[in-house]
């Protein structure tokens, strides 16, 4: 109910009615004898102690379901959810290359992949494993790295480009109309180059402004103006001449994505045998 704000939801995903998941955190509440969660006619919140309470449980749920899964390893083979935060890029790269093999041989594993642009906690927030930029991951993480290394590009339609003209720097884009990327926290993001010893980030001018990257890939093909998105989204576009990449000298390469996940526990049998088909399949991307 903290993560999902709702009784609806939250007793969906339990399998239970809303009546009795409500009547049984009443009993808690009133054994406890203090408020777990506010509740209002359209949503609930954890209270203070609700959150403190949550703080206590979510290592300690997890590590239950370790020793539950360490047990039933080996019997049927691993079981039950197995729950991935991922960026949408590395989300797309999952889906294409591990997800349908996984599942084909794992049946008994559930996967729910959620696709988010902000930066979590995934053991406060639940999750078995994330997936992020090399850069992005908490350094006390177990990261396995996959899909090679990775940059981020400026790219243009030919149409755009025919009216606008082609910038030959970082600086050139002030004068451009940009399609600016908003954040999860709601701030736009700074476009980042680099050449040698030389970085700029540049807060780029635009009347649009969109949180996805398909979206921006769309809107740059639409020739709406010159999107900064991953390369890997970007692809297709580029590879059948709907885009073009631009200052591609001040876009260096960067550590690429990782698969991560806390060191200090059990891999769960789930999680182990997913890195496992992670690993595989990136070889073989690899070397075809």
């Amino acid at each position: 109910m903290a993560r999902h704000r709702s009784f609806r939801a939250a007793a969906d995903q339990m399998g239970v009615s809303r009546s009795s998941l409500s009547h049984a955190l009443s009993g808690l509440e009133q054994q406890l004898g203090v408020r777990l969660l506010h509740r209002t006619t359209r949503s609930v919140a954890p209270t203070e102690a609700g959150m403190r309470l949550l703080a206590r449980l979510v290592p300690a749920l997890r590590e239950l379901d370790d020793m539950l899964a360490v047990v039933s390893d080996g019997t049927d083979g691993p079981a039950g959810t197995l729950r991935i935060n991922a960026s949408e890029v590395a989300a797309r790269w999952l889906l294409s290359h591990v997800v349908p093999g996984f599942l084909q041989r794992y049946p008994r594993v559930a996967l729910d992949i959620v696709s988010e642009g902000r930066l979590i906690d995934i053991v406060a927030d639940g999750f078995d494993a994330g997936v992020r930029l090399r850069e992005a991951i908490p350094q006390d993480m177990i990261a396995i790295p996959f899909g090679g290394d990775a940059r981020f590009l400026a790219v243009a339609s030919p149409t755009y480009l025919s009216r606008h003209g082609v910038p030959a720097t970082p600086d050139d884009l002030r004068r451009h109309g940009c399609i600016r990327q908003r954040l999860p926290s709601g701030r736009p993001y700074c476009w980042e180059f680099a050449r040698g010893r030389d970085e700029i980030a540049i807060e780029v001018p635009g009347v649009l402004t969109l949180d996805h990257n398909e979206l921006m890939v769309e809107a740059a093909v639409d020739g709406l103006g010159i999107a900064f998105v991953p390369e890997a989204a970007a692809r297709l576009a580029l590879r059948d001449g709907r885009l073009r990449a631009l200052l591609e000298d001040w876009s260096p390469v960067i550590p690429g994505f990782c698969l991560y996940y806390p060191g200090h526990r059990h891999v769960p049998p789930a999680l182990r045998v997913f890195i496992d088909t992670l690993r595989a399949a990136d070889a073989s991307v690899r070397s075809g």
